[in-house]
């Protein structure tokens, strides 16, 4: 969908009930996470102008300039069957794996020369040589039956086309603005984060999003508890009236255990894109607090634990997460490996060192993705769960080392990192004040319908 003013941006609110506004979607509340989909207009400059900054993409200016440009490549060449376009009859071919330009023409009834003069378009002819499996090409010819034109769609919203004219091909990028629509989504959880999320309606890479914002905060394989409430104010885009995917999550919070964490998108004037706390702060700390994405705890720090294996009281120096056997294992900060191996009790290990004090120790993995002397970024995935050595199932075992004593990972207390700069604070507050504003209204207003019910 192509417009010629600045993308719009609405809200779209979930709660427990109609709020005196023209309801667009709804979701059926399940028995444990209640939610219905409505709109609000809502005036919010600032968010207008965050959202337009993060489009997918801006249309070429000779597409803006030239509307019959526009109206030739409005039908997509993934439809089935021959498409028209004027006078021309579009024949659309999906690309699979081994596809080339050659065997994608001679697969539409083209030849050889085709291939030729297509291939050495004066612009864009690069993009024909990083053809991917599930893109599209249509061609078009004139009523001479020569080739006259060529549309290759990478995605909905990204197309090249190539015209024949006096001098051979000439090719063009065409990008289409998807409308955004920031949406909000409010629940409880009362079985898991990832059934209750899915019931309010979140997508579950909208789930692991909300959960990677929060993960320097929460453990979410044992903090969750029922009753925990989140909140969630993200975008979701559509091109022509269809939702096509989604954005970023603008603003989210998340009580857990009574305790309120929120946090925010900022985009610095350098285009570094990063989530804070309301006063600045950034959630992301020097260390995860759990080094996998949330499953569930088998075994927890225990000074005083009796060895599932050697039937003895036996100091549990970690935390020992059950998973399934191949799920990532993630280095919990930036580090050095310093020792990479096997040994009989802890099978495949990987210890990595984050500066002079702190040290983390992850064992009996399936397999090890990094070796000594190796530099580590957080999130980087270092090995695999598994069940090598003493280990009664697969599962990762988790220490965190502070000046060479043993802490209790989910309790210890990380490093904090460093707030918004002073010169920046005026920024933050002008960007982030609305949304944060927004969420918290709209969270506020369907609590208190949830708790209005009878």
């Amino acid at each position: 969908m192509f417009v010629s003013s600045p993308r719009r941006t609405h809200f779209v609110a979930v709660g427990a009930t109609a709020i005196s506004t023209v309801i667009l979607l709804s979701l059926l509340p399940s028995d444990k996470v209640e939610a219905n989909r409505q709109i609000h207009s809502i005036e919010l400059p600032d968010i207008a102008q965050h959202t337009n900054e993060i489009a997918n993409g801006h249309r070429t200016d000779s597409a803006l300039s030239d509307e019959n440009k526009i109206s030739e490549i409005t039908n997509s060449a993934a439809n089935s069957g021959a498409e028209t376009a004027g006078d021309q009859q579009w024949q659309p071919t999906t690309l699979v794996k081994g596809d080339n330009l050659t065997s994608i023409f001679r697969r539409l009834g083209l030849t050889d020369k085709d291939v030729y003069a297509v291939a050495n378009a004066k612009h864009e002819a690069s993009q024909l040589r990083r053809l991917k499996p599930g893109e599209t090409i249509a061609v078009a010819l004139n009523n001479e039956g020569s080739l006259a034109e060529v549309k290759y769609s990478r995605s909905r919203l990204e197309h090249y086309m190539y015209r024949r004219g006096n001098n051979g091909f000439n090719g063009e990028k065409v990008l289409y603005e998807p409308e955004t629509v920031a949406t909000f989504q409010q629940g409880r959880i009362q079985s898991s984060l990832f059934l209750d999320a899915s019931r309010a309606g979140l997508s579950e890479a909208k789930i692991m999003e909300m959960a990677n914002i929060f993960a320097w905060d929460v453990d979410f394989a044992l903090d969750i508890r029922n009753g925990d409430q989140f909140s969630v104010l993200y975008e979701e885009k559509y091109l022509e009236g269809e939702k096509i995917g989604y954005g970023d999550i603008l603003a989210a919070s998340f009580t857990n255990q009574g305790k309120t964490y929120e946090a925010v998108r900022f985009k610095a004037t350098d285009g570094s894109v990063s989530y804070y706390s309301p006063d600045g702060k950034p959630m992301r700390k020097a260390f995860l607090r759990a080094p996998l994405d949330f499953t569930r705890i088998s075994s927890n720090f225990n000074m005083r634990r009796k060895h599932p294996i050697h039937k003895r009281i036996k100091a549990h120096r970690g935390v020992d997460y059950a998973a399934p056997r191949g799920t990532p294992v993630y280095a919990a900060g930036n580090g050095k490996v310093i020792a990479a191996g096997y040994s009989r009790p802890n099978g495949n290990y990987v210890f990595i060192k984050h500066g002079e004090k702190f040290i983390t120790r992850y064992l009996h993995l399936t397999k090890r993705k990094v070796r000594r002397g190796q530099t580590v970024k957080q999130r980087q995935t270092i090995g695999t769960v598994g069940s090598t050595g003493y280990a009664t199932g697969p599962h990762l075992h988790y220490e965190f080392l502070v000046n060479g004593v043993h802490r209790n990972p989910r309790t210890v207390k990380l490093p904090q990192a460093t707030s918004i700069a002073a010169n920046k604070k005026a920024e933050f507050i002008k960007q982030t004040g609305p949304v944060l504003a927004r969420l918290k209204q709209l969270g506020s207003t369907q609590l208190a319908l949830l708790s209005s019910k009878p």
